[in-house]
């Protein structure tokens, strides 16, 4: 969600600019903009609606040369989004790129305009901007009218600054929304993650919640909201310049999702003691585990299905009361906890507002965290008490995919690693449960010798306006995701039930234009399942079913579609099925035409409430 990137450099800053602007498109984004400094001083701009592309033709038909400048990718939130809006914004000799939104922005506005200053566009960050610009008509320096000026906002932001004459100074500062400095020989960066700033330099540093910081051609200063010096840590980034780049495949979601079998395996070689048939967290005390009484899991989209497959096992496998809630509705309600309740939160960027804001909450309160993450360098990873790494790999699709299954690889080891310090597995078991899990790479690699059935189905669902997906027991979160899959990047109408609940409304929805997907293994809760499929089935319902070669037989004729998918063990199915509603969303969407990778309205983090 948004982009920033600036760079006080020796070399021209334009190709510059816009090689880290499309290393974060993968965030979302619905414009783009650059500003730099000219020759003379100034500060020039260039910004355009739509994708980078857009910029670029821009910049081709007005052309700026510098070494120096800032870029931002903005996906809306106040105004539409239009060149008028699209940032940089600018206000007597400031500029200004934002990430977040600043909630007071409504009541500054209108103290500036009561004073005379006129807003050209709809947007909070032009406030920002004009604040600043008073304050150095009264004489401030740049960086004592950025610090005056941000101790006035409100709300969640990472901001960077350039003023007009002051070539080697760029001011950056973050609130609830990630900013990072690159370090470079005789350059020196700013960037909103640190994969924008990958090609230029590994020498990074993550400023605090509260940090500003001011930069040079060669230093840097950080201070803390009160405006004293502070020191952060100095971190050498691994991520390969080449990180962004899809090889071969179409899209990055596409890639992913063949990314699923090595990343997975990936996830639980860190986890799995594969010589010792055992679960290992060295980062978890077993002592501290065996005095949990809860757990509590607070999560987002695609993350919240995860911690709701792991209510399941946690419930069932290591006998714990579990509660699984949206983040952005869990401070609403004024959660109580049980004594010794652990907390944790899932989120691929780690930087998810909502989680973020929940997590300071649980702090609050006094609980025990966890952090479920696939940046380790994020602000949740920062501030959790344990950190549970996935190791999924960079992720670039706004759909998830491999997080998904990545997180449910990491929950599942979680789920084994708990039961055994609570004394509920018995160490055949826990070696059962892994043998499982160590087939699933391979499992997952023969759903993918499927890709055929699934573009032959997409072929048909595409005409579709409504599509409804079914699951039990702990395949119900897996037909939730599914549909939601679907949606994001199909933009057709789904929604994911309980199988059970068929009746209590969603049966109404049934007729012979409305295709119903079942996510129903042949498992204990298989003959309940295949009774809701003939209701369906009854009402002239496509049903098309996933299931195995057991589960298919059982249905005989009632689908009138059916994937078979490989028998696993009950335990790792919502992993495996995960798979198959993945490649079903993803052909739907190509046979459609839609934006797969970026699909409209939607960012990868979500850094705004």
């Amino acid at each position: 969600m948004c982009g920033i990137i600036g760079i006080l450099g020796e070399t021209p800053v334009v190709p510059r600019l816009l090689e880290a602007l499309h290393r974060l498109e993968y965030r979302g984004y619905d414009s783009a903009g650059i500003a730099v400094h000219a020759e003379n001083g100034q500060l020039i701009r260039r910004r355009a609606a739509g994708k980078l592309a857009n910029l670029r033709t821009a910049l081709q038909a007005e052309p700026v040369s510098a070494t120096s400048g800032m870029g931002h990718t903005r996906w809306a939130t106040h105004g539409p989004p239009t060149q008028q809006n699209a940032h940089p914004h600018k206000a007597d000799g400031v500029m200004v790129v934002h990430n977040g939104i600043i909630e007071n922005f409504r009541q500054l506005r209108t103290e500036l305009e009561a004073k005379g200053h006129k807003c050209e566009t709809d947007t909070d960050t032009e406030t920002i901007a004009k604040l600043i610009a008073v304050e150095r008509q009264e004489g401030t320096s740049p960086k004592e009218a950025v610090h005056r000026v941000l101790k006035r906002l409100d709300g969640a932001f990472a901001i960077v600054v350039m003023f007009a004459g002051e070539e080697d100074l760029l001011i950056g500062a973050r609130k609830g929304s990630p900013l990072v400095i690159g370090i470079g020989e005789r350059e020196m960066y700013l960037g909103s993650d640190a994969i924008a700033l990958a090609p230029f330099t590994p020498r990074i540093v993550y400023l605090e919640e509260g940090d500003w910081c001011a930069l040079t051609h060669h230093s840097y200063e950080v201070f803390g909201s009160d405006g004293t010096p502070q020191t952060r840590p100095e971190t050498l980034m691994t991520m390969a310049v080449t990180t962004v780049d899809k090889g071969n495949y179409r899209h990055f979601m596409q890639k992913e999702i063949y990314d699923q079998a090595e990343a997975s395996a990936r996830t639980l070689g860190h986890y799995i003691d594969a010589d010792k048939a055992r679960v290992a967290f060295p980062q978890l005390s077993r002592r501290d585990l065996q005095e949990v009484t809860q757990i509590q899991i607070i999560a987002c989209g695609t993350s919240f299905y995860t911690g709701m497959v792991a209510q399941y096992w946690l419930e069932q496998i290591a006998r714990l009361p579990v509660k699984t809630d949206i983040a952005s509705e869990f401070r609403y309600r004024d959660p109580q906890f049980a004594p010794n309740t652990l907390a944790i939160f899932i989120s691929q960027s780690g930087e998810t507002a909502d989680t973020l804001a929940a997590l300071r909450y649980c702090r609050a309160a006094g609980l025990k965290t966890a952090g479920l993450v696939n940046v380790t360098t994020s602000s949740i990873a920062r501030e959790v008490d344990f950190v549970i790494p996935i190791f999924a790999g960079p992720e670039i699709g706004v759909a998830s995919t491999k997080a998904f299954t990545s997180f449910l690889c990491a929950l599942a080891c979680f789920t084994l690693y708990l039961a055994k310090a609570r004394g509920k597995l018995t160490q055949d078991q826990e070696s059962s449960y892994i043998e499982a899990l160590e087939g699933l790479p391979r499992l997952i690699n023969q759903v993918l010798t499927l890709i055929p059935e699934f573009e032959r189905l997409a072929r048909d669902l595409v005409k579709a306006r409504d599509i409804l997906y079914l699951g039990r027991g702990v395949h119900y979160p897996i037909a939730l995701e599914g549909a939601l899959k679907l949606k994001e990047i199909s933009y057709i109408h789904a929604e994911g039930y309980a199988a059970g609940e068929l009746k209590h409304g969603p049966i109404a929805l049934i007729d012979e234009e409305t295709p119903v997907i079942f996510v129903a293994p042949e498992d204990a809760l298989f003959d309940k399942s295949l009774s809701n499929l003939q209701e369906v089935a009854a009402r002239r319902g496509a049903v098309i079913l996933l299931s195995n070669a057991k589960g298919i037989e059982k249905a005989g004729d009632a689908p009138a579609h059916s994937v078979e998918i490989p028998d696993c063990p009950d335990f790792i199915a919502p992993i495996l099925y995960a798979v198959p509603v993945q490649l079903l969303a993803y052909h739907i969407a190509v046979e459609k035409g839609t934006d797969v990778d970026q699909p409209r309205n939607l960012a990868k983090s979500v850094t705004v409430e």
